[in-house]
Parts: structure tokens; C-alpha cells; sequence
């Protein structure tokens, strides 16, 4: 999943923290998912779809 993107980063990762424990998630074709301390690292990919039900998903868990 080569190619530019913006990634995000969340507000609850702590910063740039070396400890810090955070993925950057960014919008193109896919969902894009990367680890925010190994940005050259592998990425995984999700259709708009699943990534509404894992946050939806996410979400309620939290409540």
C-alpha cells in the first residue's frame, strides 16, 4: 500500500513520547493502519466499510 497519504495520529497518543503507544490511521482508497513508532513498517488496509464498524465497534466498548 505504497504511495502519499496524510496519517494522523490520535490525540490520546501521548505525543512523541519513545514510549508513546499509538497507530497513525490514514484516508485514501483503503483505510490505511501503520504503527506510529515504525512508520516504514508494515501497514494494514480496510475497506471504508469495516473501518466504520471497528470504530462504531470500538465506541461501545468503551461506554
Amino acid at each position: 500500500m505504497t504511495g502519499d497519504c496524510t496519517w494522523r495520529k490520535s490525540s490520546y497518543s501521548g505525543g512523541d513520547a519513545v514510549d508513546s503507544n499509538c497507530v497513525e490511521v490514514a484516508f485514501a482508497r483503503v483505510v490505511r493502519v501503520r504503527d506510529s513508532k515504525n512508520t516504514a513498517g508494515p501497514e494494514l488496509g480496510f475497506s471504508a466499510d469495516a473501518w466504520q464498524a471497528f470504530v462504531s465497534s470500538a465506541a461501545t466498548a468503551q461506554q
